[in-house]
């Protein structure tokens, strides 16, 4: 805060103000002096918490506003001086001036999903500059939430890592979103999910070969299509939930690798295409693993009708498999 203490001539001369934090990127604070009559002389002195010393001569009319930049590196400084008047009359008089500034560049928060821990309820991050608050949400798959509201924070330093916490709520966490502000009002955020349900069904018998849907199987995927469009209905009720569906192609390991793979690949884009015809209003991705994560392993060119299968997963983003036997590359119907 700007700290003035001037003799009532010098205040009806000048009017000073301090820009203490740059609203541009690139723009450095400033000393602003608007003089009410013409000053044939002025003097700025300042003196930088770190040492770093500013001289400033010149002179002003009336009715004129001098804007005398404050070169300085990112963060926070305190100033300390006086500016001193000639007037023209020949007096002279001087204002003590005291005050900081800041500049901040882009804001970062560091935080990886695996270290958010459901539960103890703790979300650790770590911030490039002090921040003094954040903005926890917390949505339970019930609907409700288990925290929407600021954190004050104390003595977060950069770099050192800090966390914030939530209470305990009935159901499971779906989505997370935080925010962290600094003292300037510039903020960083992170999201996070962890939510998704295999949904369960009887699985789609094909012919040796192919991928078409026949009319014999068409009653399983009615079944399916009841029971998935249940839960969208079910969480279409939470506002700003978006849920997607993926559906995951298996063989068994009679044939080629590469030719089970394909065939699982285009089997799951062919539940997925009549799920999507039949009416569900979702986004549709799906993967083929081929004969890559068998539910029951068994030497290669062994029909086995239980690892013919697929699997349909409502989530909020790409759901995390942890049998995967590669990182899926899911393609959007």
């Amino acid at each position: 805060m700007l700290s003035l203490l001037a003799a009532t001539l010098l205040s009806q001369a000048v009017d000073v103000t301090v820009t203490t934090v740059p609203k541009r990127r690139g723009d450095m604070p400033s000393v602003n002096i608007t003089f009410f009559e013409t000053i044939p002389g002025f003097r700025l002195m300042l003196t930088r918490s770190d040492g770093k010393k500013l001289e400033q001569k010149g002179n002003g009319k009336r009715g004129q506003t001098r804007s005398i930049e404050l070169v300085q590196p990112e963060g926070k400084f305190g100033w300390k001086g006086e500016l001193t008047l000639n007037y023209s009359n020949g007096e002279t008089g001087s204002m003590p001036l005291e005050f900081d500034t800041a500049i901040w560049g882009q804001l970062t928060l560091k935080t990886k999903k695996e270290d958010v821990d459901l539960t103890a309820r703790k979300w650790p991050f770590t911030t490039n500059r002090p921040v003094t608050k954040a903005k926890l949400e917390v949505l339970m798959d019930t609907g409700k939430y288990a925290f929407n509201d600021e954190i004050e924070l104390k003595d977060v330093k950069p770099g050192e890592p800090t966390s914030v916490t939530w209470p305990a709520a009935p159901g499971k966490v779906m989505m997370m979103w935080l925010k962290v502000f600094d003292e300037a009002g510039n903020f960083a955020g992170a999201e996070f999910w962890d939510w998704w349900i295999d949904i369960p069904h009887d699985d789609i018998e094909f012919e040796t070969g192919k991928s078409d849907i026949r009319e014999s199987e068409a009653q399983k995927l009615e079944k399916s299509y009841k029971d998935i469009n249940a839960e969208l209905v079910k969480y279409a009720q939470i506002p700003d939930l978006s849920l997607s569906i993926y559906i995951i192609g298996h063989t068994d390991s009679v044939g080629g690798k590469d030719y089970n793979r394909g065939l699982s690949l285009s089997r799951a884009r062919s539940i997925a295409a009549y799920l999507r015809k039949r009416g569900l209003k979702a986004k549709f991705f799906y993967e083929g693993f081929g004969e890559e994560s068998p539910k029951v392993p068994q030497p290669d060119e062994t029909p086995e009708a239980q690892n013919r299968r697929a699997q349909y997963i409502l989530s909020i983003g790409p759901p995390k498999i942890t049998d995967a036997p590669f990182e899926p590359r899911w393609q959007k119907l």
